[in-house]
């Protein structure tokens, strides 16, 4: 065991410590830097040398004479890592290092940092495991244990170079002092191995701090890296139990169970990373039930929602499974009459007069051995027995505080028994038990006679229930009437804090209610999680209970624990209804919010409820542009959430602010992008949203459209009612060698370039190029931009549609090649040079010099768009810098513009000047393009150019060439080759020897520490040098495991 001791481990000074102040003082970090072994005279066997964060090193006992030295305070530096374990305090998943479970509270974990931070309660013993594979040790309660501080290289410690270091003059030279910004992992192999210093020379990199058992650095000035509790930590060297690995734990789901989240938003978000991840739209279904769809090699759960285009994948913690159905269930059957012919099979079989039973709601009565089901039908009362996949569950006796108070809310509170459940827990055999369950079945006679002898138990109870509460849920008026009269307390509360009323507002039985409110029962009780009576009825969807409790002057502004009111429980229930009931209270206040901060509209445009969105903008149009904290205004939800119709309302007849900004400056034009909600996008676009508006970040809708790549590939397919332009581009690709999974991306990127969004570079000098390589693609994208990326600072650039007419217009072949792709279409282009010379004029139409008249206008062919200046100037992209290796877009003057008007007499327009950088139809590199004179015709780049006498385009000579800054360019003389890169501009000679020297540096030098010569290969083809080369056992460039390390001579 002791021998197993792995070096890196960063400990502190243990139980048998005798070396007074080596370590810096009690608390203070070291790593064990080397193990002592047999017949070593520096360090023996059972020690270990420990490299101290203070810089001193020395050996100590871990068994040496029986003695312990040491005690190990993180072991995640050896790779030790608990995969399927989270934690219950920072949420993290696959806890690294030392984990402790409570002893007490099932399935609690907390990582060391937690731990010692004092979360959970400090009354509760812990059992510790060091390894994922150790049996655990019991520790004590932290209540009256010592706590000591941990101090040494962490965040923000002053640190120099250590014992270790290798790394030449990386830190400025030796006693230069660095800043740790950070403490992580090296690659997948560690956790908190290695630190990242920022060094006063200005020069950052990552060192090792226990990596491998190496220490790059030493403190000057040390940091608190948290707490620990001496007594509970493991000693090193000292034998702990370890258990067999045992294979993996059955999952506790099924292929087929109905699940539901059971975590709130923040810490789910934290537990799906490495799980599926997290994606926004999660937040639609985190309320509802889904069904296992598999469960993946990694144990995690794919679920699947009704009425969901995608599966989810979630962390099995997050997930908890739903009882499906119990007695009492309201169900409804489901419509497809071949569908359920198929399913019942073998459960109840099929009968023809069943076809009159689709669709209608039903109780379950009773729940068979085999999972089938025998329902009752609310409306005439037949009964069927039906395979339980037949019917969709519609309330559930399990219903919770949580799911009646708000659908997006979760599942942590749930109880194990609820009221809605009249019986349950009735089957004592006391007296008592009896009165209250013959109550519960309406038996008035029997209830009569034992209270006639024995009047002073009519309030008493049986499971928690009185007889006046179960009488209430199951609708018992004579007999609630009778207890009432015999002295009944209406207001009784069970132990979830519910009276008769809430008991009738769960049973839907308006006609008690009346009868309770009419003898004292009080309207607004609240129960034990701030319900209601009309929280539940708004719930529940039953309007003539509503009705009843809002005769009685029920408040409507009461808020649940969640902060939410009746109305939002309706929003959130869809019931239309019970939405104009509360709507029309007279005491109704529209702006009460619930404690994430939506008030009505908010909640209204979050759940898609448009019926609830039209009234209050009715009622109460000044909360059509309110935000909420994080700048969210209700426009901005319905769009993030893809509500189309809800935005169309908001805007047209609540006259939202369509280009609101929330905190991030993000308009709900560009949240639906993120999103990928094509119907969304074309209702705002049509709207007259701003379609280049920008984000915090400087992304505009094109940035957004590839940087949240990820969401679009998971969302729905455009739908060609809501989103037509859209669904057409996305058919069209269908054909395309575009991947499925991308076809919305740039589905959506047509129509952008089509609507008018320009391509932009955003706060970090980045255009969406960076992202969209392939030529062919950018083509089928931009080319109603003429291949643009980005525009000349000193031009104005003209729209989508201005410079698709200029095309149309210019194109000397405009009839005669097409190929029956017009304008719209979305079909490639021709190749960029062919483009470029259709954005230009005839040779017979170029005014020569000295020419005295001007040639004649083209006709303009039918169906041209007709541009003038005034749509020019509208789509004006002021001072935005060109990028390198991009083509820029074309660009006129406004008089240029005019000139092109369809039918319009005068010259013919000028050659388009283009100031970025295009296709050489020489070279065909992408490079800055010479403009010949007198012919104007801009087609080769400099290298090239020189080399013509006359213009390829035109026949003209060239007289002389020039730059886009307007230098002139000399020719050649004979003693220099126009190859020659000393006749470059001085701007592309120095990147020309900046790239020569780095293809040297990168050809000699070693790809990891780049400061010595590269002198060992590997089979892949890759190398390194022998320092680096020697502890590697993967390719730092390809990541494939090293079989043989070849010197190089």
């Amino acid at each position: 065991m002791r021998a197993s001791i792995p070096p890196g481990i960063r400990v502190v000074r243990g139980p048998n410590w005798i070396w007074s102040s080596q370590d810096d003082g009690e608390g203070h970090v070291g790593t064990v830097c080397e193990i002592g072994r047999c017949g070593s005279t520096h360090s023996p066997e059972n020690t270990v040398v420990v490299n101290w964060d203070s810089g001193h090193r020395t050996n100590y006992r871990v068994g040496y004479q029986n003695q312990y030295d040491l005690i190990i305070v993180d072991n995640a530096q050896v790779g030790v890592r608990h995969s399927n374990v989270v934690c219950d305090g920072c949420s993290k998943a696959g806890i690294a290092g030392i984990v402790f479970k409570c002893a007490q509270c099932p399935n609690y974990h907390l990582c060391a940092y937690c731990y010692a931070a004092d979360l959970h309660e400090l009354e509760h013993p812990f059992i510790r495991y060091t390894t994922p594979n150790s049996l655990g040790v019991r520790v004590p309660m932290r209540r009256g244990a010592k706590r000591i501080q941990l101090r040494g290289i962490f965040v923000g410690s002053k640190v120099v170079r250590g014992p270790d270091w290798e790394w030449n003059e990386q830190d400025g030279g030796e006693g230069k002092t660095g800043r740790v910004m950070e403490i992580r992992g090296w690659d997948n192999e560690s956790c908190r191995s290695v630190a990242n210093v920022s060094w006063v020379t200005g020069s950052t990199n990552v060192y090792r701090l226990g990596h491998k058992g190496n220490v790059d650095l030493k403190y000057i000035t040390a940091t608190c890296g948290g707490h620990y509790y001496k007594d509970h930590m493991p000693v090193l060297g000292q034998p702990e139990e370890l258990q067999p690995v045992a294979p993996m734990v059955k999952p506790s789901f099924s292929v087929g169970d109905r699940v539901k989240v059971c975590l709130e938003v923040d810490a789910l978000m934290k537990l799906q990373q490495g799980h599926g991840g997290w994606n926004p739209r999660m937040v639609e279904h985190l309320s509802k039930l889904g069904t296992v769809h598999r469960i993946t090699d990694k144990g995690d759960i794919r679920v699947q929602y009704e009425n969901c285009p995608n599966r989810w994948t979630f962390h099995p913690a997050a997930l908890v499974k739903v009882v499906s159905f119990r007695v009492g269930d309201l169900v409804t059957i489901i419509n497809d009459a071949n569908k359920v012919q198929q399913l019942q099979k073998g459960h109840g079989e099929w009968i023809e007069i069943m076809r009159h039973a689709l669709g209608k709601i039903c109780k379950v009565v009773k729940v068979y051995s085999d999972g089938d089901l025998r329902i009752q039908q609310l409306d005439d009362g037949f009964e069927w027995t039906l395979n339980p996949k037949c019917v969709k569950l519609e309330r559930s006796p399990l219903a919770t505080a949580a799911e009646r108070s708000n659908s997006m809310m979760d599942l942590s509170h749930r109880r194990a028994d609820h009221v809605m459940t009249p019986l349950s827990g009735l089957s004592g055999s006391s007296v008592a038990d009896k009165l209250v369950r013959e109550a519960a079945q309406g038996h008035l006679d029997f209830v009569r006679q034992y209270l006639d002898v024995n009047p002073g138990q009519v309030d008493v109870m049986s499971g928690g229930k009185a007889c006046i509460q179960v009488a209430s849920h199951q609708g018992y008026v004579d007999l609630v009437s009778y207890l009432i009269s015999k002295g009944a307390n209406v207001n009784a509360v069970d132990k979830e804090g519910d009276s008769a009323l809430h008991y009738a507002a769960f049973g839907n039985q308006p006609a008690t209610m009346r009868v309770l409110l009419q003898h004292g029962a009080e309207v607004n009780f609240l129960n034990s999680s701030h319900c209601s009576a009309l929280h539940i009825c708004a719930h529940k969807k039953t309007p003539h209970c509503v009705r009843e409790l809002l005769q009685h002057n029920a408040n409507v502004n009461i808020q649940d624990s969640y902060g939410d009111t009746a109305l939002h429980d309706a929003i959130g229930k869809e019931n239309t209804e019970v939405v104009e009931l509360l709507c029309n209270a007279p005491n109704l206040d529209f702006t009460v919010k619930n404690n994430r901060g939506f008030n009505v509209l908010h909640h209204a445009a979050l759940k898609g409820n448009v019926v609830a969105a039209r009234r209050i903008l009715l009622l109460s149009r000044q909360l059509v542009n309110v935000r909420k904290d994080d700048g969210f205004a209700a426009l901005h939800l319905a769009a993030l959430n893809g509500h189309a119709q809800v935005v169309e309302t908001l805007v047209t007849e609540g006259q939202a602010e369509l280009d609101i900004r929330n905190n991030r400056q993000q308009t709900p034009f560009l949240l639906a992008v993120s999103q990928g909600h094509a119907g969304v996008i074309e209702r705002l676009v049509r709207l007259s949203c701003d379609v280049n508006a920008k984000d915090e970040d400087g992304d505009n809708a094109m940035h957004l459209c590839v940087i949240k790549k990820s969401n679009l590939q998971s969302a729905a397919e455009p739908h060609p009612e809501e989103a037509p332009e859209i669904h057409k581009f996305y058919l069209s690709l269908v054909q395309t060698s575009v991947r499925p999974e991308d076809r919305l991306m740039y589905s959506i990127l047509i129509y952008l370039s089509r609507a008018g969004c320009r391509v932009e570079l955003n706060n970090a000098n980045a255009s969406i190029f960076e992202w969209i390589t392939d030529r062919n693609i950018r083509q089928l994208i931009f080319g109603q931009q003429g291949e643009a990326e980005s525009l000349p600072s000193n031009l104005q650039a003209l729209d989508v549609s201005a410079i698709s007419a200029a095309r149309e217009e210019c194109s000397p072949a405009a009839g005669a090649d097409s190929d029956g792709a017009g304008p719209g279409s979305v079909a490639a282009p021709p190749p960029p040079q062919r483009q470029q010379f259709e954005l230009m004029p005839k040779p017979n139409d170029i005014p020569t010099a000295g020419a005295g008249a001007a040639p004649s206008t083209p006709s303009a062919s039918p169906g041209v768009k007709k541009l003038n200046s005034d749509a020019a100037q509208q789509n004006v992209s002021p001072q935005v810098a060109p990028r390198k290796k991009a083509p820029k877009p074309p660009v006129t003057s406004s008089s240029s513009s005019t000139a092109l008007e369809a039918g319009a007499a005068g010259p013919s327009p000028s050659p388009v000047i283009v100031s970025g950088p295009l296709e050489c139809i020489v070279c065909n590199e992408i490079l800055q393009l010479v403009r010949f004179e007198p012919c104007q015709h801009q087609i080769a780049c400099e290298e090239c150019g020189i080399r013509m006498k006359k213009c390829l385009r035109c026949a003209v000579v060239i007289e002389r060439r020039l730059t886009v800054s307007g230098r002139v360019v000399a020719l050649p003389t004979s003693t220099s080759s126009p190859s020659d890169p000393t006749r470059l501009p001085s701007g592309d000679l120095l990147r020309y020897l900046e790239n020569k020297v780095q293809e040297f540096e990168e050809s000699h030098f070693c790809g990891i520490c780049m400061e010595r010569k590269r002198d060992v290969a590997f089979l892949c083809g890759h190398g390194a040098c022998s320092h680096c080369a020697e502890t590697l056992r993967t390719c730092h460039m390809c990541r494939k495991t090293i079989l043989k390390k070849i010197n190089l001579y």
